[in-house]
C-alpha cells in the first residue's frame, strides 16, 4: 500500500531503543486493518535506527524523517507535515499494538463525529514482572483514579502522547504541539484541542501495550517529570488542575509527616501505619488478582508509592520554583 493512499497516519518519535522500535513495526505486520503510513521521525544519533527498519520497508509504506537530537514534541510536528492522511495517530516506540487496534478505531470513527481520540494502555503477556506491576499502578483505580483512559467518556477526555489521534483539520488548527512544554505537552494539545471546540472520545478497546519503563529508578524520574508537568500546566489552563491531580502531594505530606501522629498518642502513629498497610494491601490484592500473580502484586504495591510519591514530588518542588522562587520556567525536566 502506499502512504498517499493512507486513512490512518502512525506518527512515532523516536530516540536510541532500536529493539522498541523493531518490536513496534512488527506488532503493524499482524494488523488486521491494512490502510495506514508510519512516519518515524527519529533524532537518535548516528542515523542508526535507519537500519532496523529497512527489512519492514516492504510490509508496510514508512516514512523515516531523521534529524540528530531531535527533540520529542518537534518531531511529532514534522512527522504531521509529512503525513499524507487526514487523521495523525501519535504513538510511543516503546508501544505493542495489537492486531485489532486500527479496525477498532476505524469502526469507531465511522460511527461517531469526534476530532480526537485517545485509547489505554495494557500490560502485554510478554512484559516482565516489573513492567506489569508499572503499568497496573499507572492504571489503577487505587492510584490514578481511573483517568488514565479506563472511563467511558465523549467530548472532554484528553488522549494521552502514546495513544493519540487526531484529525489534521484539528491539529492544524490549533498549531500542533507547543515545542516550549519539556513535558506534558500531550496534556496541553489535548487541552487546546477542547477549547477550539473540537471533541474528544476515549475508544475503550483501542488500547496499545504500552512498555513504559524497565525498572523503579526511570519510573520514578518519569513520574517526577509528570509531577513537575503538572504545575506548568496549570499555569497555563489553570481550571485543569482537578483534586486527583492533588492527591500524591497529599500522599506524600503524609508520609513525611508520620512520626508526627505518634506525638499525641501512640494510639494515632498506629493508626498511620495501619492506613499504609492498608492501602498497600488492597492495591497488592487487587494486582494479584488481576495478574494471577502474587509476585506482581508485591512489585506493584513498590510501583504505587514510586509513583505516587515520585509525582508527588515532582509537584511539590516545581510548585516551589514557581510560587515562591518566582520562577516562571520552572524546574528543568
Amino acid at each position: 500500500m502506499s502512504a498517499s493512499s493512507a486513512i490512518y497516519s502512525l506518527i512515532v518519535p523516536t530516540f536510541g531503543r532500536p529493539d522498541e522500535v523493531t518490536e513496534f513495526l512488527e506488532s503493524l505486520t499482524q494488523s488486521s486493518f491494512k490502510n495506514f503510513e508510519v512516519v518515524i521521525a527519529d533524532g537518535t544519533p548516528g542515523k542508526s535506527l535507519e537500519n532496523e527498519v529497512q527489512p519492514f520497508l516492504s510490509m508496510m509504506a514508512i516514512q523515516f524523517l531523521y534529524s540528530e537530537g531531535l527533540p520529542v514534541s518537534d518531531a511529532r510536528n514534522w512527522g504531521a507535515k509529512e503525513a499524507k492522511s487526514n487523521w495523525f495517530i501519535f504513538l510511543d516506540s516503546d508501544c505493542i499494538i495489537p492486531p485489532h487496534y486500527l479496525q477498532t478505531i476505524h469502526d469507531f470513527l465511522e460511527k461517531n463525529q469526534v476530532d480526537a481520540f485517545g485509547g489505554p494502555d495494557a500490560s502485554h503477556i510478554s512484559f516482565t514482572p516489573v513492567q506489569k506491576a508499572i503499568s497496573y499502578s499507572m492504571t489503577s483505580l487505587f492510584t490514578t483514579g481511573g483517568i488514565r483512559g479506563h472511563m467511558k467518556h465523549i467530548g472532554k477526555f484528553h488522549p494521552r502522547g502514546f495513544n493519540m489521534g487526531i484529525s489534521r483539520n484539528a491539529f492544524e488548527t490549533v498549531k500542533g504541539y507547543d515545542t516550549s512544554f519539556r513535558c506534558g505537552e500531550d496534556i496541553d494539545l489535548s487541552i487546546r484541542i477542547l477549547k477550539a471546540g473540537f471533541y474528544s472520545a476515549l475508544i475503550p478497546n483501542a488500547y496499545v501495550y504500552h512498555k513504559r519503563r524497565t525498572d523503579f529508578n526511570k519510573f520514578f524520574k518519569q513520574v517526577f517529570r509528570f509531577g513537575a508537568a503538572r504545575i506548568n500546566l496549570y499555569l497555563r489552563h489553570k481550571e485543569e488542575l482537578k483534586v486527583t491531580h492533588l492527591f500524591p502531594l497529599l500522599f506524600l505530606v503524609y508520609i513525611v509527616t508520620g512520626p508526627i501522629w505518634f506525638i499525641p498518642s501512640i494510639f494515632a502513629g498506629v493508626g498511620w501505619m495501619s492506613s499504609l498497610f492498608i492501602y498497600a494491601f488492597c492495591i497488592g490484592t487487587d494486582s494479584a488478582i488481576k495478574n494471577k500473580s502474587i509476585w506482581i502484586g508485591l512489585l506493584s504495591v513498590r510501583a504505587a508509592y514510586t509513583q505516587l510519591l515520585g509525582y508527588g514530588w515532582g509537584f511539590m518542588l516545581n510548585a516551589i520554583e514557581v510560587f515562591i522562587k518566582g520562577n516562571r520556567q520552572g524546574i528543568r525536566l
